[in-house]
């Protein structure tokens, strides 16, 4: 097992790491629209979603993965009227390749945030 940590992507805001690889498999945590140096996007829900995604491409890359190696995206959401915003900008980044993922509304995520994206990513 091997814990995944870059300074190009927003440090843990607890005790959990940015991410486990496990044998080929990368694990990231929920990424929330934090820059690297931990300040919140407040724009609107597309710029959060790219923020986020801008988070997991640092994670994944320092993993050994990219976003073309997701296989599993957990997507959650703090306003399912958001849903089409965030899965239009999901789609520039999953544009051929189309992980499995799941999206879910919650009552409220860390920091206030309006996403939160999750992986699971072979390592090249």
């Amino acid at each position: 097992m091997r814990v995944v940590s870059t300074k190009e992507a927003p440090a843990a805001i607890g005790p959990y790491s940015q991410g486990i690889v496990v044998n080929n498999l990368f694990y990231s945590s929920g990424q929330i629209p934090l820059t690297a140096e931990g300040s919140m996007i407040e724009g609107d829900v597309v710029e959060q979603t790219h923020q986020v995604f801008r988070n997991l491409q640092a994670v994944l890359s320092e993993a050994g993965a990219s976003i073309e190696t997701v296989v599993k995206a957990t997507v959650f959401i703090k306003d399912m009227n958001d849903f089409g915003a965030i899965n239009e900008v999901y789609g520039e980044y999953f544009s051929n390749h189309k992980p499995a993922r799941s999206c879910v509304e919650v009552a409220r995520l860390p920091k206030d945030a309006q996403v939160e994206i999750e992986v699971i990513a072979l390592v090249k």
